[in-house]
């Protein structure tokens, strides 16, 4: 199989799954045991919530443990409108992830004012909309890069324009694959998880800001500082640190690597397939995207290219992986104008460091002759 969809999960790394061996298998002391070995899972710990920390210029008592952005992106957006009650109105961009999206809509219909914030053709927040939202207690959550066409978000100058405001961030795309400083980009609130970047699945973390009385949205113990009940998962925590310190050293390299795979897609693409459009912009994007619609797609099935693509053996996706299946127009390439039927019909490219070029070139040509036969078949 030809593997083109690291933005839904990537393979987890070797030295990942070796240094979280020794947790899931003799060293399975809960953290909150005051015995000796309850006291080496919390040293553990805490060394990944340093290093984890340290990755993106943030105190480690800044971070918080959680299952992965979802868990981070609901309960920041909860807690911020209801148990913590610092804002009183949100503004979501309308290009975030559904884990965005959803609580934002179940927040409106509980009486918290939202708005949703427009975008450009290159799917970045229109800016000029910014200005009424720079207000105290209001929540402006905008994720760093999209997960569908990894435009990337300038936070610090939307940061600029609210200055008044709580700013939160979804980065699970972003996190290990382009630098991120909480400082420089003055976020409130950012959420990140472990396996878009070769980590393993089911553990994340939210950045909350030191001074910010932050209230857990999920009741239980006290673990996390009070502020996200449950046993920490000692294994899935250290191997969330591994991946981060992999990625950190090798960020400029794996960067260069997929951002020259997504050149020679872009290219070959472009040379081969008619009526192509490009989606993801060649500049302020993410490094391992490509997302592609095509003028004509009310003649071409949509379902029928991933289907194609599959039984010839690579996988790719049409948009999020939590909406993949349903066959609905993405809500991303709608948000920046085009049309139902583009939108429906897209397909996103996402490579990782394990991504060759001689895979790039096969996937792109199986990808022209699908399209061919059924603008073919539509013809005739």
């Amino acid at each position: 199989m030809i593997y083109l969809d690291n933005s839904a999960t990537t393979r987890i790394d070797d030295d990942v799954l070796e240094a979280m061996m020794p947790w899931l298998r003799d060293e399975y002391g809960n953290a909150s045991s005051i015995y000796a070995s309850g006291r080496r899972a919390r040293v553990a710990i805490e060394s990944a919530r340093t290093a984890i920390a340290t990755a993106m210029n943030a105190h480690p008592a800044e971070i918080i443990f959680t299952s992965g952005g979802t868990e981070s992106n609901n309960a920041i957006l909860k807690s911020v409108c209801s148990e913590s009650a610092l804002a009183d109105r949100l503004a979501v961009a309308a290009t975030e992830h559904h884990a965005v999206l959803h609580p934002a809509e179940t927040l409106q219909q509980q009486g918290v004012p939202l708005t949703i914030l427009p975008v450009d053709r290159s799917g970045r927040v229109d800016q000029g909309q910014l200005t009424p939202l720079n207000v105290p207690r209001t929540l402006v959550s905008i994720m760093h890069a999209n997960n569908e066409t990894g435009t990337i978000q300038p936070l610090a100058e939307i940061r600029r324009g609210v200055p008044n405001a709580y700013l939160h961030s979804d980065a699970v795309q972003t996190f290990g694959k382009i630098p991120i400083d909480v400082q420089a980009l003055g976020v409130d609130f950012l959420s990140v998880s472990a396996h878009k970047i070769h980590g393993p699945k089911g553990i994340g973390a939210m950045f909350i800001r030191k001074g910010i009385d932050f209230k857990s949205h999920q009741q239980g113990g006290g673990q996390e500082r009070n502020r996200r009940a449950g046993t920490e998962p000692v294994a899935l925590i250290v191997g969330f640190a591994q991946a981060v310190k992999s990625a950190m050293e090798q960020m400029d390299q794996r960067a260069a690597q997929m951002r020259t795979l997504i050149t020679t897609a872009r290219e070959i693409i472009q040379k081969e397939i008619p009526d192509v459009r490009l989606n993801t912009p060649s500049d302020s994007a993410l490094p391992n995207i490509l997302n592609v619609s095509f003028v004509d797609a009310d003649r071409i099935d949509g379902e029928a290219i991933i289907q194609s693509m599959d039984i010839a053996g690579i996988a790719v996706s049409n948009g999020s992986a939590c909406v993949s299946g349903s066959q609905q127009p993405s809500h991303v390439l709608l948000a920046m104008g085009l049309t139902a039927s583009e939108s429906r019909a897209a397909v996103r490219f996402s490579v990782s460091k394990y991504t060759t070029q001689q895979e790039i070139y096969q996937a792109c040509t199986i990808l022209s002759e699908i399209v061919r036969k059924l603008r073919g078949a539509t013809h005739n």
